[in-house]
């Protein structure tokens, strides 16, 4: 089923979205129906993604999740539920086969994709593995997370670019990151939101400019990305994470027609 994911993955416009953290089941399932619905209606194939600890957030107080055991059996109804595949990230070496029995694509935050054992043993699961490049890193660095989880056979690996550090609390993309990790032959993904954050900004949380997402998305598609992540939620301004930079379903659907017109041609 991995391998059959992954080949779809290779050729298909896809989507990766869902909220930053999952903040209860009731809203994880109204997201999952309805940016299913959008997805169905453009002929898009959709991943749906959600984490279930955010291990890396700014303060000590942010609200981080409700955990593995409670947060898998969430994205596991959401897969039952409505036929999607499922990616989550982790953040331990303990978290991979939980999370491996779950969900389909695992995924390796950008703050960690230099760490060899969390790359050789989440390839050893034969899952798909989605490695963000880090912040600090050039596109053609991420040959190095990638020979990592190749070295375990596992060559079903996917790359997304999610901004560069630019001076201290700004993210700028730079396009020839994108050019560079498509070299790899492995398919990249634009993760449209989290580039529009300012890290820190806000003090004891990020801030974000979401206003940028549509300008970004499109411009991924002009130089040949077909996967692109976008965290999403019904209200970002209520959201318990990463709320300046997540968009509405609404504003989700009108950012992938652009795209597909683009993708299209």
């Amino acid at each position: 089923m991995a391998e059959d994911l992954f080949n779809k993955l290779k050729t298909d416009l896809f989507l990766i979205a869902g909220p930053c953290v999952i903040e209860n089941s009731d809203m994880i399932m109204n997201l999952a129906d309805k940016i299913n619905n959008i997805c169905q209606s453009l002929n898009i194939t959709y991943v749906f993604k959600a984490s279930f600890d955010k291990a890396n957030r700014t303060s000590i107080s942010s609200y981080r999740g409700p955990g593995l055991e409670e947060g898998l059996t969430i994205l596991e109804k959401v897969k039952k539920d409505f036929d999607l595949p499922i990616l989550t990230d982790i953040h331990e070496c303990e978290q991979i086969k939980p999370v491996a029995d779950v969900c389909d694509i695992i995924q390796i935050p950008a703050f960690l994709c230099r760490q060899t054992d969390l790359l050789v043993e989440s390839g050893k699961t034969n899952k798909i593995i989605n490695v963000k490049k880090a912040q600090f890193l050039l596109g053609s660095d991420m040959i190095h997370p990638v020979k990592k989880v190749e070295s375990t056979g596992n060559k079903k690996i996917m790359l997304t670019e999610r901004g560069s550090l630019f001076g201290y609390g700004d993210l700028v993309v730079d396009f020839r990151n994108i050019i560079e990790m498509k070299k790899f032959d492995y398919p990249v993904i634009m993760d449209v939101t989290h580039s529009t954050q300012k890290p820190g900004g806000l003090g004891g949380k990020s801030g974000g400019n979401r206003e940028y997402a549509e300008y970004l998305a499109v411009a991924a598609a002009a130089v040949g990305v077909r996967g692109f992540f976008f965290e999403t939620h019904q209200t970002p301004d209520l959201a318990l994470s990463d709320g300046p930079n997540m968009i509405t379903p609404e504003e989700l659907e009108n950012i992938l027609k652009k795209i597909k017109k683009i993708a299209d041609v």
